[in-house]
């Protein structure tokens, strides 16, 4: 079992695995560390699917092009989650209240399903397994997602977690220096310097990505994220939210 700071501060992205199977002991312990994770109000707003059927991944696969998602031993897909709650609430007869249909309601779900995530993602990284996060399950297809795994009312994918033992060792890529992620009391009110270690971090982005073992790109940091933002603008999320029960109207 790997130490805490070598989990945390030497994971990598891994989209290639071996064929051989996760310990069951190991997937146990990744289970206990999500069911583990801190969630508001301690209202546990997530489920997680895991998935190993082959013929389930390519599926998934064949609508993202994302190659992890077949080749990874476990899928784990993390989901925003009322649908529990609602169903015990109606047992007890329990008026539900219409939080889904607000911003915070929904910000709640995609926030735990996401810590939970990282439970996971630290949990498998000590354990030695190499990961991957893919956010491109969430916004593809959403309903076609949502139809392959069954999602009832009140429950939407926020993110997926390909794990399996590691085939590559990818260089780590270099993140944001301390002064541009940390401010003091208050954000930083000095653009004109956050700006120009911004810049340094921009050129220090191409540079990895050009000298990077593996394939090479000529991508910056800024131009490279905008062009995810332009694509993103096509996503019709908000349609599919509507679809599975949230109605934002505040």
């Amino acid at each position: 079992m790997e130490t805490v700071k070598k989990a945390l501060l030497e994971r990598t992205s891994v989209r290639r695995y071996e064929r051989e199977a996760i310990p069951s002991e190991t997937m146990e312990f990744i289970y206990e560390a999500i069911r583990n994770t801190p969630t508001s109000y301690n209202g546990q707003q997530f489920s997680v699917i895991d998935i190993d059927d082959q013929n389930l991944k390519e599926q998934l696969y064949e609508l993202t092009g994302q190659k992890q998602l077949k080749t990874c031993n476990r899928l784990l897909i993390f989901c925003s989650d009322y649908h529990k709650i609602s169903l015990l609430a109606d047992k007890k007869g329990l008026e539900m209240p219409p939080f889904t249909d607000t911003m915070d309601g929904t910000i709640i779900g995609i926030i735990d399903a996401s810590l939970a995530m990282m439970s996971a993602v630290v949990a498998a990284q000590a354990a030695g397994l190499g990961s991957n996060c893919v956010g491109y399950l969430r916004t593809v297809d959403p309903a076609k997602v949502a139809e392959l795994l069954k999602l009832p009312k009140g429950v939407f994918v926020v993110c997926g977690l390909a794990l399996g033992i590691p085939r590559e060792h990818p260089d780590l890529k270099p993140k944001q220096k301390k002064e541009t992620v940390f401010f003091h009391n208050s954000y930083r009110e000095n653009d004109e310097k956050l700006v120009d270690e911004l810049e340094a971090y921009d050129r220090e982005v191409s540079h990895y990505n050009q000298t990077r073992s593996g394939d090479t790109t000529d991508n910056d940091w800024c131009g490279h994220i905008l062009d995810y933002y332009r694509h993103a603008m096509n996503y019709e999320i908000l349609k599919y939210l509507k679809d599975q029960g949230y109605d934002i109207k505040r």
